[in-house]
């Protein structure tokens, strides 16, 4: 295995070498380079893996800033800690702003030294790896949107590759916002059926009295209001993959056809006379308790069997912490492209408190924390103070201690505005990214709403059942 290799660059030869001896007792697993003429590490970079520059921000003939940038503009990737004996606010926020991912200052601490090389190095590898996985799957394979490399992301990916091979029907479990919907779609795009496109369908965001003629269509004159043929979500999946999501929600009337659909591989539409032979593969999600709901009798053990035979999890946020740091840089890229904002990057604190949090909502719920904060956020290191935190046990979404040490004014404008995102994107959650029902509900013209929504950055589209 490859060593990881840090550059120190400091223009005083005892302190390089003080150092280097120090960090070989400590980190002896590393390969530790000394450069004491900032002019040569351009050249290092460019030639060498580095893994993490340490890297002194005041020296003679050329300013370690200036040196941040041209390293950073060389190898993106690569992690630089900046070390200074002015250690000034002032220096400390310029040089994150610049790229920097920790700033520490002399005379060092050994244990808090080592703990910042080691994160430091650990960021490097997750960035590194992440690249590396994108590049080898490409923009548009199945796994594009995927992120994630510990061992329960790796038995999912393994998972979709084996449930693709074949035309069983596929039961995903989770909780929400886990990426179930994402995970049908992988197993999709790698099975034969990928030349034509997936059907999905939201099941309870269909009302109970259309769910029947949505799934299996209808003939002219079956019911009040239907005025012509209509072919149904399965006819329309012939020859491809029906998604029905939220499984556990259907009613047991509509659970009945379904069966019959999968025991005889044929629907009849609502009026219709005759049956119509079909060829869909049935995947279907579900965050609900099945096997409670059997015993409550609110669902078929028939159409549950029918239906589990073959099954994958996916994962809870709790699960995968490890690819939290992974998560919040695809995210934050993807945010700044969407808002046409400079690249931004969350500071060590702010991942650490990330890390360490709950999160009920899983991925879903990160990447909405990720979403507020980039679009908060000023400056290029997002700091913990524009982390959205999480309401204690009985304590309401938006509270009114979130100042943090801001001036009143600042304080007051980032909790009107963390509710706001909040009660916005609750309004559409509700209603599926239904920009008129969340309107009505708000009290609001459309127009209104959709004018807050475009301040704020809140999209529809990301709370719509596809």
């Amino acid at each position: 295995m490859t060593r990881q290799r840090i550059l120190i660059v400091d223009d005083e030869p005892d302190m390089l070498q003080g150092l280097k001896r120090m960090l070989g007792r400590e980190l002896p697993e590393l390969e530790i380079i000394i450069e004491s003429d900032p002019g040569r590490v351009p050249a290092i970079v460019g030639r060498e893996t580095v893994d993490l520059v340490l890297l002194d921000i005041r020296m003679p003939d050329i300013n370690g800033l200036e040196l941040l940038a041209e390293i950073r503009r060389i190898d993106p990737v690569v992690t630089v800690i900046m070390m200074t004996g002015y250690g000034t606010i002032e220096t400390a926020v310029e040089a994150m702003k610049g790229g920097a991912y920790d700033f520490i200052t002399k005379p060092f601490e050994r244990q808090p030294l080592v703990r910042a090389l080691v994160k430091g190095l650990e960021h490097t590898s997750l960035l590194r790896e992440n690249r590396d996985l994108r590049r080898r799957v490409g923009a548009h394979s199945p796994f594009a949107e995927f992120v994630g490399r510990s061992k329960p992301m790796q038995r999912l990916y393994h998972a979709i590759r084996t449930m693709a091979g074949s035309d069983y029907t596929v039961l995903i479990r989770g909780e929400s916002g886990t990426g179930k919907e994402l995970t049908a779609q992988a197993i999709h795009a790698l099975s034969k059926r990928r030349r034509r496109p997936m059907v999905m369908v939201n099941c309870p965001a269909i009302p109970e009295h259309l769910l029947e003629s949505e799934l299996f269509g209808h003939r002219r004159g079956a019911f009040t209001g239907a005025d012509q043929d209509r072919d149904g979500l399965f006819a329309e999946a012939d020859g491809s993959t029906l998604c029905l999501d939220e499984i556990g929600d259907i009613p047991v009337t509509v659970q009945t056809k379904l069966l019959r659909a999968l025991q005889d591989h044929e629907i009849k539409p609502v009026g219709a006379a005759r049956s119509r032979k079909i060829d869909v593969r049935i995947i279907a999600s579900t965050n609900a308790d099945l096997e409670e709901r059997i015993r409550r009798r609110s669902f078929r053990e028939d159409l549950y069997y029918r239906l589990n035979v073959v099954t994958v999890r996916t994962p809870s946020l709790a699960e995968i912490r490890e690819d939290i740091p992974l998560l919040v840089d695809h995210f934050t890229r993807r945010v700044c492209r969407e808002l046409d904002l400079p690249d931004k990057r969350f500071s060590p604190a702010a991942l650490e408190e990330l890390i360490r949090r709950p999160w009920p909502g899983n991925v879903r719920e990160l990447q909405n924390v990720v979403r507020g904060a980039v679009l908060f956020c000023p400056d290029g290191v997002i700091d913990t103070r524009y982390l959205r935190r999480p309401p204690a046990a009985g304590e309401p979404a938006v509270s009114g201690h979130e100042g943090g040490g801001m001036a009143y004014k600042e304080a007051k404008e980032q909790l009107v505005c963390n509710f706001t995102v909040a009660y916005v994107e609750g309004l559409l959650r509700d209603t599926g990214g239904n920009v008129s029902r969340a309107a009505a509900a708000a009290g609001l013209t459309r127009a209104a709403l959709q004018k807050i929504m475009r301040r704020h950055g809140i999209k529809s589209e990301y709370f719509r059942p596809a």
